[in-house]
């Protein structure tokens, strides 16, 4: 990897962990102190790194300056301080070892994600800065993904940042109340951060994979925790696994998007198939149903090749129980396509007007399909709708597909 691409890359992943630990440290009033630090280390390593070339080991060598900045920075407040007030004692306080090992590392950013999703945070917050502090985003990117503007990505993570101060919230090891309390929102920020990713409307693009996959390592931290292992957890991680499988099968070589009746099924990655059978296992062992079993379940027939009556009976029944325990307008809409495998185009239709999603072009979309061989003229209609409101490039090039298709 060039140096030019090394730099962003070692950010992205590194970054996030030394702020963590740095966090962990000195507490979430300094936030911004462990930011600094750590831009200031990426900051050496693209001056001196130009001029001596990239070390043997990179990461290792971060490390290695991170700590002598926060050690260095400790010595600096500590001689503030006794200037300042020579009855304070701070002496031994520049000599804190920074532990950077992979379990303080993977600690660290675990008390970080149950902190940023305190219920004094609010859910767009939430969700901006995870992506600031765990995954490494800065407020541009996070603006891309969510068709946001970049200022006001950065004064939702400052007012979240403010909020975690004043409220004087712990970045410490969560305790089991704190997991019971805060774990609902910890993984509806994951899952809406893996929604943003595979139904991305930013960049142009319908596909986000660096957010689908930042998703999935946050909730795989959860799993990998004995007192976060949840089977909520369990089942958000084997959902995305499912869905991970066949992202090579979902665009062409154009970027276009590919129907999941029409995908390559050799395209679809077995391994994380298996993944998603294994955890969607530990899901259903013990515990309380959520909507992320359901889903997860829905996910995994996806995975099965064969198109049989069996197959969609089993989801449809599936959705049932999914929509009697959290009813949500998109699951509903998922169902109708489900419903028309099952029991024809026309109770498929009657159900689908009675949702009435407006500004939805999936809905359209899908409304077109359905009155295809009815009533031609109308499914037209209903695409054209369709076109008018879809963002992405792909997006629209499947709908002019369809059209085609009706024209002929």
């Amino acid at each position: 990897m060039q140096q030019q691409e090394l730099i962003p890359h070692l950010f992205r992943t590194e970054y996030r962990k030394i702020v963590a630990v740095l966090c962990s440290l000195f507490g979430l009033q300094h936030i911004e102190t462990a930011e600094d630090l750590v831009s200031d280390t990426f900051l050496s390593a693209a001056e001196l790194w130009g001029q001596k070339g990239v070390p043997e080991n990179p990461a290792a060598w971060l490390y290695t300056v991170a700590k002598n900045k926060t050690k260095n920075h400790l010595r600096r407040v500590a001689n503030f301080d006794k200037k300042i007030s020579k009855e304070l004692s701070n002496e031994g306080v520049a000599e804190i070892e920074l532990d950077l090992s992979e379990e303080n590392i993977n600690d660290s950013q675990l008390a970080m994600m149950f902190a940023v999703c305190d219920p004094s945070v609010a859910k767009e917050a939430q969700v901006a800065l995870a992506l600031n502090l765990l995954c490494g985003f800065d407020a541009q990117e996070i603006a891309d993904a969510f068709l946001t503007n970049k200022d006001v990505v950065y004064k939702r993570i400052q007012r979240a940042k403010e909020k975690l101060r004043s409220e004087n919230i712990s970045l410490a090891y969560p305790t089991v109340n704190e997991i019971s309390t805060r774990m609902d929102s910890v993984l509806s920020t994951i899952y809406l951060l893996f929604n943003e990713g595979y139904y991305s409307s930013s960049q142009n693009s319908v596909l986000r994979k660096d957010l689908c996959w930042e998703a999935m390592r946050l909730c795989y931290l959860l799993v990998s925790n004995d007192i976060a292992n949840t089977t909520s957890a369990n089942a958000l991680l084997s959902l995305m696994c499912f869905h991970a499988s066949r992202f090579e099968a979902r665009l062409n070589e154009h970027g276009e998007l590919i129907l999941y009746k029409d995908q390559d099924t050799s395209l679809w990655n077995e391994e994380l198939i298996v993944k998603g059978r294994y955890y969607l296992k530990i899901a259903f062992a013990d515990g309380d149903l959520s909507k992320y079993h359901f889903e997860a379940a829905i996910a995994s027939w996806h995975t099965i090749k064969e198109d049989s009556p069996e197959k969609w009976a089993t989801v449809l029944q599936l959705y049932d129980q999914l929509l009697q325990l959290e009813y949500s307008p998109m699951a509903a809409f998922n169902r109708i396509y489900v419903l028309s495998k099952v029991r024809g185009k026309q109770q498929a239709i009657e159900e689908a007007e009675q949702l009435n999603i407006v500004k939805n072009h999936f809905y359209y979309t899908l409304l077109g399909k359905l009155h295809e061989g009815i009533d031609d003229t109308l499914a037209l209609s209903y695409f054209k709708t369709a076109l008018t409101l879809a963002i992405t490039d792909p997006e629209k090039k499947l709908i002019m597909a369809h059209m085609h298709e009706l024209a002929e």
